[in-house]
């Protein structure tokens, strides 16, 4: 009697020690989920952050060349140079003017890319799920369909939920000789206090008109670009083709797109004309952004529509255009350094990790 006591004791500690054991294992597994989702976000604020730092003169050169005009007479403008431009910052205001307001465009692009990239695993992993194609990864059409509308959707996300401080950034930027904002916290306070909380989302709408298809055709290039190069050179560093698909992947998605804040240009002429077409969005989206700034009064009453009609009738159709060159000559370094970066960084967390 004494014996199966005993061996009943044994049993039931045995079992208690494997559930310990299992619940140990299931407590792994959720620190292991939760490392991965950190690793994510960290790599993908990062990699934008570490982007937008090496493409941030060119950004500025865009900016102050697309609000030419805003508060000046047409005729009064002069014939946009990179280089005439380039030279008066330099000898103006100097060299660490190229990057005024980088240190906001950091504190919002770590959200940004960290939001985009984190949100377009996930809604990738969920239309996979929902559609019932988790089955058929190996079919182009299905993985292209995911890809797409993963990458469109995260970038709604991302702009959506972070868009104050990219138009912190834009007025920051657009400052030359006369400083209204003093710092990020200021032109949030005052933006509040000038034009209401409202104030903080002038252009949004402009912005997502662009955003989603840009970032859908940007994701699914890459991905797209990157499994075929993959499968037919399977031993090339992994970081050239990130940089290599990624670099590509711009090009695809500033020709449908040039809205590269929220993103990362057949003949070049082509790619430019294309381009061309869909500008002006985003110089509409910087000029609403500067509205109202120092108590100035409102140019553009409009809607998209409107604004669009009274560029062109003040300044021609040139006006449209301000900044492009610029806009042209960081996309591909932009959006290639972007991937390179999350993916090198995604691949050393994940050693990382595997080894805790």
């Amino acid at each position: 009697m004494v014996m199966r006591t005993e061996a009943r004791v044994s049993v039931s500690s045995g079992q208690s020690v494997v559930g310990n054991k299992a619940s140990s294992h299931r407590l792994t597994q959720d620190q292991r989920s939760h490392i991965e989702s950190a690793s994510q976000l960290l790599a993908g604020g990062i990699a934008g952050a570490f982007s937008k730092t090496c493409t941030a003169p060119l950004s500025r050169l865009t900016i102050l060349f697309q609000v030419q005009g805003m508060h000046t007479n047409a005729a009064a403008l002069k014939k946009p140079s990179i280089l005439h431009e380039a030279s008066r910052i330099l000898n103006e205001e100097g060299l660490k003017a190229f990057w005024k307001g980088n240190l906001v465009t950091i504190a919002h692009r770590l959200p940004y890319s960290s939001v985009n990239f984190y949100t377009y695993e996930h809604y990738k992993k969920f239309l996979y799920m929902v559609t019932g194609m988790e089955n058929h990864r190996e079919s182009i059409s299905s993985n292209v369909f995911v890809h797409f509308v993963a990458g469109g959707l995260a970038g709604i996300t991302a702009a959506s939920a972070t868009y104050p401080l990219d138009l912190v950034r834009t007025r920051l930027a657009a400052q030359t000789k006369v400083i209204y904002y003093t710092g990020i916290w200021n032109t949030l306070r005052t933006i509040s206090t000038d034009e209401g909380i409202l104030g903080l989302y002038k252009g949004l709408g402009t912005t997502l008109v662009g955003v989603g298809p840009s970032i859908a055709i940007s994701f699914s290039a890459y991905e797209s670009l990157r499994s075929y190069w993959m499968s037919n050179r399977p031993h090339d560093s992994p970081v050239v083709v990130s940089l290599a698909c990624g670099s590509l992947s711009g090009i695809a998605s500033s020709t449908v797109s040039q809205l590269l804040d929220q993103t990362p240009c057949v003949s070049s002429s082509d790619v430019k004309n294309k381009t061309a077409a869909t500008f002006p969005l985003d110089l509409v989206r910087r000029r609403k952004q500067l509205e109202g700034i120092g108590g100035r009064a409102v140019v553009y009453k409009t809607g998209l529509l409107g604004t669009l009609k009274r560029i062109v009738k003040t300044e021609g159709v040139r006006g449209l255009y301000r900044g492009i060159l610029p806009e042209y000559y960081k996309v591909v370094p932009g959006v290639g350094i972007c991937f390179m970066t999350y993916e090198t960084l995604k691949l050393y967390f994940m050693d990382l990790s595997s080894k805790l």
